[in-house]
């Protein structure tokens, strides 16, 4: 593992930290800068427990390049039509790449620009996509149900579970993940089926479903608070949190088959031929962790869990590449591959560069 966390430093915006947390570090397997390279992708991550938002790059001498703007508790994040979509603390972000192809500013060749929000509320937005509307589609896990946007209203309920009785600021299921398929979720995940406030947090363990949205009707049961439903090569991978496992499920019979044991809690999921790209994090000691399987199998195994991304050959269940933080972030949220780009960087709202980044349309002859 190499420490490359700090190539970057200069252009990135760190928030000053309490004297007790130690400094990040981020750490990278040797081949994963090739990955990138060979795949012709960068990726971003999210992490709410510390309100960032990560670019993972290569720079011109081959090596990761790394780059952070801040958003307060970010968490869901997508990539369409080239533009990212966002979620923060009681907003939803629209960013833009403002570089053509060929082009370069100060030696990155994604330059993401915060144009537009929409003022939601705290209602928790996990997974998110575009909708075939070119609005936001997303998980209000809060709320418990699918959400869009308007002119008029803070969001628009589009779907609940059936067993969820009215919209209400409860988190009643934790409904946290949705496949998406065409600007439209096809399942989701909740840790239970609960119908009252936070019923789902003594469900933990084996409370989990996935369900179908068209039907209403439960797929699997019996999970360990899964997590990013997808769906890849005509299969519905998910991630068992609770369990550490990441694998796939059979619609038919709802069996869940295995392909990796996770070294800590995992959560958000993309593919890139065959390789998952997954986000890991290291428990929170709290009771929203306590009692989970994952648990138990790291510590018989003497095993610290780990936050940061992997790279995990599907047809072997191997992890081939990581990037592994250390220090004052410990949790991940979401994880997006960026196509077509070696070394993105974006345009924060804390410092005086948003106040000159003008990119007007040109006027039509």
């Amino acid at each position: 593992m190499q420490d490359n966390y700090g190539d970057d430093a200069a252009a990135t915006q760190t928030a000053p930290s309490k004297p007790a947390q130690p400094p990040l570090r981020m750490l990278e397997s040797q081949g994963l800068a090739g990955f990138l390279v060979e795949n012709g992708i960068s990726l971003a991550f999210t992490t709410y427990q510390a309100g960032k938002i990560f670019f993972v790059g290569v720079n011109p001498q081959g090596r990761i390049s790394i780059f952070e703007r801040n958003f307060p508790r970010c968490m869901g994040l997508s990539v369409a039509n080239g533009s990212i979509w966002l979620s923060s603390l009681f907003q939803i972000w629209r960013m833009e790449n403002f570089l053509q192809p060929g082009q370069q500013h100060n030696g990155y060749d994604g330059l993401f620009v915060p144009l537009a929000s929409h003022v939601t509320g705290e209602v928790d937005a996990h997974d998110m996509t575009e909708g075939r509307d070119g609005q936001p589609i997303f998980v209000a896990t809060r709320m418990n149900c699918i959400a869009t946007l308007d002119r008029r209203h803070s969001f628009v309920p589009i779907w609940k579970p059936p067993f969820i009785d009215k919209i209400v600021a409860e988190d009643r299921c934790h409904l946290n993940g949705a496949a998406f398929v065409r600007g439209k979720a096809k399942y989701v995940t909740c840790v239970a089926t609960t119908n009252f406030a936070r019923g789902w947090s003594d469900r933990r363990r084996d409370g989990g479903v996935i369900l179908d949205v068209a039907s209403g009707e439960i797929v699997a049961q019996g999970m360990s608070m899964p997590h990013s439903p997808r769906l890849h090569d005509d299969k519905l991978w998910v991630i068992q949190s609770g369990r550490g496992q990441f694998g796939w499920v059979d619609r038919n019979t709802g069996k869940f088959e295995t392909v990796c044991n996770m070294p800590g809690f995992a959560r958000g999921l993309q593919f890139v031929g065959k390789h998952a790209i997954i986000g890991i994090s290291g428990p929170r000691k709290d009771k929203t962790f306590e009692g989970l399987e994952l648990n138990e199998r790291l510590a018989q195994a003497n095993q610290e869990p780990i936050c940061g991304v992997l790279i995990v050959n599907l047809e072997t269940g191997t992890i081939e590449h990581r990037l592994e933080l250390q220090g004052v972030v410990s949790e991940l949220y979401d994880v997006a591959v960026l196509p077509g780009l070696r070394r993105p960087m974006a345009i924060g709202l804390q410092a005086d560069d948003i106040r000159y980044m003008l990119y007007p349309k040109p006027m039509a002859d």
